[in-house]
């Protein structure tokens, strides 16, 4: 489920204090830490590497992880370098440049909506040499938040209908678009698409979502952390 809450951007007290020029030399570093996270990720799902190879290699991953010392942060804790809701998320798994997950898929207005860009790799794959369907569900829910949000109503997916017309392939960049349809109430009607950049009229995936605006109320009881 996307959630895109309407109050104001939350504090964290671990950042209390901190420079704009701190912060971003912390960001930088979860990226970069990401970006090499992403490689050791698709180095693992290649690999045909001998079993004692694996084993070394095991053990080496425990160690280093075993270095990620300090504070851990809890469930539904908005992490200190994100401005949560709204506006950085660097832990996202489709947008976050700290995520090992994530494409990270990146993020522009559009005439009418908004353009996600992105390429899946291996580790995204279902069947072989094209992307997980699972992949593309998210990759449109997330970007339909955003189209939601940028049309001034953010909102929170409570339905999503996913059609696959033809694979999405692994290694190929990739474009997503979503636009804000219409509304009724409190529901917001969206629609998205996946293409290839080489072919974007040649749609791979379509989506048509449902997005509710939460109560201030509902807000609260949800996201206890948000201020």
């Amino acid at each position: 489920m996307n959630v895109v809450p309407t109050e104001s951007p939350a504090t964290n007290p671990d950042t209390a204090g901190t420079t704009g020029e701190d912060l971003d030399h912390q960001r930088a570093a979860i990226a970069a830490l990401g970006h090499e996270l992403r490689a050791l990720v698709d180095a693992t799902v290649r690999t045909a590497a001998p079993t004692e190879v694996l084993h070394q290699m095991t053990d080496e991953v425990r160690r280093i992880t075993g270095q990620l010392t300090g504070r851990r942060r809890t469930r539904a804790e908005i992490p200190a370098v994100d401005e949560f809701p709204g506006g950085v998320r660097m832990y996202s798994p489709v947008t976050g440049t700290g995520s090992p997950l994530a494409p990270p898929m990146q993020v522009t207005a559009d005439s009418g909506g908004v353009v996600g860009r992105c390429t899946l790799g291996i580790a995204h794959e279902g069947p072989p040499g094209y992307g997980h369907g699972g992949m593309s569900a998210m990759l449109l829910d997330e970007l339909m938040g955003w189209a939601c949000a940028a049309a001034g109503l953010p909102g929170m997916t409570v339905s999503l209908q996913v059609r696959y017309r033809r694979p999405v392939p692994l290694e190929a960049p990739l474009r997503v678009y979503a636009r804000v349809t219409g509304t009724e109430g409190r529901e917001i009607f969206v629609d998205g698409s996946i293409s290839t950049e080489e072919d974007p009229s040649a749609v791979a995936v379509t989506a048509d979502g449902v997005f509710v605006s939460p109560d201030p109320g509902r807000t609260r009881a949800l996201f206890p952390h948000v201020r």
